[in-house]
């Protein structure tokens, strides 16, 4: 039987985080080496405040944040399909950019049914829960390799003789993997997967994607990396050398600002070749679906309408209208002049905390110049919350010990297949709350969580 040696306890904050902390198993500088090891090469930040121990919460707190979010994403895939029959009159509803017109499957079905196969959505423990702020989906999203290697590192140094651990954490490289054999089988194909990207778009390089695919062909799939020039080969091939199915672990933003072309995924789409997700994940990935399934839809129930209101802040798409806030009416636009302390501004595709404004970041004057420039129907606003804190134990490169500090994590749960594939979460170091990128700076660190 595994028993908890090694855990702390005590207070870690929010009490959703529960007591228990795991203790470092190793020396500072031999955790160090290991978690720079297991990313080198991949284009990963420099971090100057590394974890010295997986971030362990309780099970009933993690299984409700992959509960909540397979169910949220449900809801999130019904209301982004229902506000047009058809692609086109999507692209139009939405509003999309010309460049996300393209790399569609000819068939309209398989084109919507896979169009959430990888999913991470962005949440913060707030006053009362877990507050979902935002859904990445798409197979580029990041923390997949990143809870990965965590995992791996945490497993070498916390596993009893026998391989066991203190807690227990699905492999977000084996979920995939079972993800991509189910397709296979509900498609008929051979289990062979093309993993298509590039280490051409900055910050990124081929051991990014050699990884993953590494970690398929141990474990019964042939996988291949593919640059976009080197796709033709996944179906010009003869018919037992075809890759019928692949991840799309890319961008078409990315792609266009490294000047790459992205007709050879079209090309592989054409001559059947499905890469997930699908370019309809545009769809659900908008913060303008939140908005959309935040106001309520006509075919909702109570129960799935109590769903939203529990773990959705508040969201609205941003114009001129009126609207509900705490079950009254509403003018939206001067509500949101007036509250600036309460809200969030996001555009409907803003990645990576970019085109975010934090109304009690800002001053008034800036945030009414926000506000009228994105009331038009293409950002939304979002009740602001307050990001609580947990207690971890951290390494910093000054330090030859570790040290504990109060840290506000934004947590990325993640879904492949609407299964839980691990749950990858980001942080500064020095306890500042906001918008966590881990490109922004050298305080900023990541980790993986655990459940005990």
């Amino acid at each position: 039987m595994v028993t908890l040696d090694g855990v702390r306890t005590g207070s870690a904050g929010h009490p959703w985080f529960g007591d228990h902390r795991l203790a470092p198993a190793a020396p500072s500088d031999t955790i160090r080496h290991m978690l720079r090891h297991e990313l080198r090469d991949t284009g990963w930040p420099y971090q100057r405040v590394l974890p010295a121990a997986p971030m362990a919460i309780p099970r009933a707190s993690y299984a409700e944040v992959f509960r909540a979010s397979a169910a949220l994403l449900d809801l999130l895939r019904r209301t982004a399909l229902e506000t047009a029959p058809t692609t086109e009159g999507r692209l139009a509803a939405y509003r999309m950019p010309a460049t996300e017109n393209r790399l569609w499957v000819a068939d309209p079905f398989v084109e919507e049914r896979y169009a959430d196969s990888v999913v991470r959505p962005d949440l913060v423990i707030g006053p009362t829960g877990p507050r979902i702020v935002e859904f990445n989906v798409s197979a580029a999203l990041s923390g997949v390799l990143e809870t990965y290697a965590r995992l791996e590192v945490w497993r070498h140094l916390h596993a009893d003789g026998q391989g066991r651990t203190p807690y227990s954490s699905p492999d977000p490289f084996a979920v995939r993997a079972d993800m991509f054999r189910a397709l296979c089988a509900e498609l008929g194909t051979a289990p062979r997967v093309a993993v298509v990207g590039s280490a051409r778009v900055h910050g990124v390089e081929s051991r990014y994607f050699q990884v993953e695919v590494e970690h398929f062909n141990s474990h019964g799939l042939t996988a291949r990396f593919f640059e976009p020039e080197e796709l033709v080969e996944a179906w010009d091939c003869a018919p037992h050398l075809r890759y019928p199915v692949g991840l799309r672990n890319f961008t078409i933003p990315d792609w266009l600002d490294a000047g790459l072309d992205t007709s050879p995924v079209q090309d592989a789409l054409d001559n059947g070749c499905l890469l997930v997700g699908t370019q309809t994940s545009t769809f659900l990935h908008s913060k303008l679906t939140m908005g959309l399934l935040s106001e309520g839809r006509p075919w909702m129930t109570t129960a799935e309408r109590a769903l939203v209101d529990r773990y959705l802040p508040w969201t609205r798409i941003l114009a001129d209208r009126g609207t509900t806030r705490d079950g009254r009416d509403v003018d939206l636009l001067p509500y949101v002049v007036k509250n600036r302390d309460l809200l969030v501004l996001k555009a409907g595709l803003g990645e990576s905390g970019k085109q975010v404004v934090i109304g009690r970041d800002v001053d008034q004057a800036a945030w009414e110049s926000a506000v009228d420039a994105a009331a038009d129907g293409s950002s939304i606003v979002q009740e602001f919350v307050a990001p609580q804190t947990c207690r971890v134990a951290l390494i910093a490169d000054d330090s030859d010990e570790p040290y504990e500090a109060e840290v506000a994590p934004v947590l990325g749960p993640l879904l492949f297949g609407g299964r839980p594939a691990g749950l990858f979460c980001r942080f500064y170091g020095d306890g500042s709350a906001g918008i966590v990128s881990v490109r922004a700076g050298i305080s900023s660190s990541d980790n993986c969580m655990v459940a005990v």
